[in-house]
């Protein structure tokens, strides 16, 4: 689906991460409905590195991209060489920005504030310098164990949603000193869909339980996930969000969400019916307490009025839509 209607021919788009899994997304949405757009894809993909927790430092992966027509630079945007190469051989018309440490379980806080914050304020300059609109991923981290779930109550409890706090407050920075582009922070809730596989242990539940049950497992569930409510969002309205950020009534940090709050046990027995395997669930302790949203929904009145986002998938529908990329993963990525 086309979200606007505007020419963007010969306007140059960077998409930083844009071989992870919104950036992805994004890249491909500007190929199919905006092809004479030049697309420029940055992204450090993976290599063997780990954090400290075991997980990869990178998620961009290759087979996100493949079919896409851009540029593609593989780089890391805490490197200073690549910030003066997108600054100085290049004049974009539109950032986003969707490079971070998304894993918000690494313990790095040095990294985290390095790669999240710090670089924002580079990637930032060159869109103040190249008159650039930028769309960034921000995130519903940042709301922590708050229970109103809108920009002014923050509360992160780990370094990840502090890190993208400290994103958005640059961002009002910029904005208070009168730059003459439009910035849009996009605070993302739990999204899930295509394109997002390569995250390893960090993908949606949902890939992952449908996964568990094509294996002919049982569905782990953390005790108590009929209490545990998130706010989960289909790729496709996140893809939708972004695109209209390109041309806000009003730069500012949004929420991005469906507005209505769903339990990890409603994604278990949804995926279930739709494979049409019975559910058989097991149990487990919540490791992460204390370091956990219990509870979140997006109060998406701002984004919808100065944005004129729509979310368009209920929890059923996205899922729905997403069976047959979680069965064809499985086949070809999971079997292996």
């Amino acid at each position: 689906m086309r979200y606007i209607d505007d020419d963007l021919k010969d306007k140059f788009i960077l998409i930083t991460g844009g071989a992870g899994f919104i950036g992805s997304n994004l890249a491909f949405y500007f190929q199919e409905n905006h092809p004479d757009a030049k697309v420029v894809v940055v992204d450090k993909f993976r290599s063997g590195e780990t954090f400290t927790n075991g997980n990869l430092k990178s998620f961009g992966h290759f087979k996100n991209l493949i079919g896409f027509n851009g540029e593609v630079i593989s780089g890391d945007i805490n490197d200073e060489d690549l910030i003066q190469n997108l600054m100085e051989n290049y004049k974009f018309d539109y950032i986003f920005h969707e490079a971070a440490i998304s894993d918000t379980t690494v313990p790095e806080q040095d990294l985290m504030i390095k790669t999240n914050v710090n670089a924002y304020k580079d990637l930032l300059d060159i869109a103040v310098l190249h008159k650039a609109n930028m769309i960034y991923a921000s995130s519903a981290a940042t709301y922590g164990d708050s229970d109103v779930f809108k920009v002014g109550f923050e509360s992160p409890n780990n370094v990840y949603g502090f890190s993208k706090v400290m994103m958005d407050n640059i961002t009002d920075e910029y904005l208070k000193s009168g730059v003459d582009i439009d910035i849009v922070g996009l605070r993302y809730f739990n999204v899930y869909g295509g394109r997002e596989f390569f995250k390893n242990k960090t993908a949606s539940t949902v890939v992952q339980f449908g996964h568990q049950l094509l294996k002919g497992d049982k569905i782990k569930l953390f005790e108590g996930s009929d209490k545990i409510l998130r706010d989960f969002i289909y790729i496709e309205d996140v893809v939708q969000a972004n695109i209209k950020a390109m041309k806000p009534k009003k730069s500012g940090i949004y929420n991005v969400g469906t507005g209505k709050a769903r339990s990890f046990q409603d994604i278990a027995d949804i995926v279930s019916s739709e494979l049409g395997i019975k559910e058989e669930y097991e149990y487990i302790k919540n490791p992460y307490i204390g370091q956990y949203q219990f509870f979140t929904q997006a109060n998406v009145s701002d984004t919808k009025k100065f944005l004129g986002y729509e979310p368009n998938f209920e929890l059923e529908d996205g899922i729905r839509e997403y069976i047959p990329e979680i069965k064809r993963l499985f086949e070809n990525e999971v079997k292996k």
